[in-house]
């Protein structure tokens, strides 16, 4: 009897673990996101550590607070360049005179409502204009606008709650640079500890050079299109190089997001000023830089960073993004390659007898 009371203890162990790691997810994920935020800012730790004027240095704790700062400053100067243009993008839209618009799409717009009529989406005899006006009502009901500004309010809550969050653990993850480490050590049996300090380097090493790679994927994509835009004087070249650098980071499907997202810019900015005749020339610009752009990184940085940063085969990362994607979605998608490349680190340590994994693993 005692023999199977330890197996049984130790699934037990395991359920009740993976249940408080599903009830608990989120801390998990502020718990991941704050150690990625301290590899980022264990090099700036370390430079304010080392930084002395004649005998004066700077405190432990002071740096890593100052280091901190930086990041947080860093990553709400994007919020400060970046939500203006937006904001003044939608006041743009607002301001659409309907009218003229109105006046050159009115043939448009009847040859579309016979369509639609032909096809049973709009009832014969209602016009467009009715139809959109009957589904807005709806939309714009009170029940609905109320759940939209109580979502709006949730996200804003969660998002200010886990930001602290975020900025609290990578506080002592950063001061006591190996407490991420100890915290993983203390859940894997001692014969297993020299295993896992490998695997926490190795991971760190490749998920490093990752994370610079899309950084500058992204600044890269949104360098072309922004210059390429300007070049050829399109309306807010910034924004959609904002936008098609940021949705480049989803693989496959971010190119023709970022693409669709800087043409409705470009097509809204032309009706807010009354330019409905360039408009098709614009959109002509916008898509051809937007191609050009996501053929740039096509050849030169995805092959960089999705394959040689994490020293991956192509058609594997592929079959991994698509994998991720029909899992999880876009978030499994963006999570593919990251959670892919620390499970082949930890293949390697541990299963490394089998075929496969020695496969998959012998170039890291």
């Amino acid at each position: 009897m005692n023999r199977y009371m330890k197996p049984l203890g130790s699934v037990l162990l395991i359920l009740v673990l993976g249940y408080l790691a599903w009830k608990f997810s989120f801390l998990i994920v502020y718990i991941l996101i704050a150690a990625v935020v301290s590899f980022i800012g264990q090099p700036i730790v370390r430079y304010l550590d080392n930084f002395r004027i004649r005998k004066f240095r700077i405190p432990h704790s002071i740096g890593v607070l100052l280091t901190l700062i930086f990041l947080l400053v860093c990553f709400l100067s994007i919020f400060a360049i970046f939500v203006p243009l937006i904001i003044r993008q939608a006041q743009a839209i607002a301001s659409i005179d309907t009218n003229i618009l109105a006046m050159h799409l009115e043939q448009p717009i009847k040859w579309l409502e016979e369509e639609l009529s032909l096809l049973g989406i709009i009832p014969v005899g209602e016009t467009l204009q009715s139809y959109l006006a009957d589904r807005a009502k709806s939309i714009l009901s009170v029940t609905n606008i109320s759940g939209a500004l109580g979502n709006i309010f949730s996200f804003a809550g969660s998002f200010f709650i886990g930001l602290f969050s975020v900025i609290f653990i990578a506080f002592f993850f950063l001061k006591e640079e190996k407490m991420f480490e100890n915290m993983i050590l203390a859940t894997v049996p001692v014969k297993h500890h020299e295993a896992v300090r490998n695997v926490l380097e190795d991971s760190k090493a490749l998920l490093k050079r990752y994370f610079i790679g899309l950084v500058f994927e992204l600044l890269g994509v949104m360098t072309v299109i922004t210059i390429g835009l300007w070049i050829f004087g399109v309306k807010n070249a910034l924004l959609i190089g904002f936008f098609g650098g940021l949705m480049n980071i989803i693989p496959y499907l971010g190119p023709l997001i970022g693409t669709l997202l800087g043409l409705l810019i470009a097509t809204t900015s032309g009706l807010a000023t009354g330019e409905v005749e360039t408009l098709l020339p614009t959109i002509l610009k916008v898509g051809g830089v937007c191609a050009v752009a996501n053929y740039i990184d096509n050849l030169l940085l995805q092959p960089l960073i999705y394959s040689s940063s994490v020293k991956a085969h192509p058609l594997e990362i592929f079959f991994v993004i698509i994998i991720g994607g029909s899992l999880a979605g876009i978030t499994g998608m963006l999570l593919a390659i990251p959670i892919y490349t620390v499970l082949r680190v930890i293949g390697r340590e541990f299963f490394s007898k089998f075929r496969v994994v020695k496969k998959l693993t012998e170039d890291i």
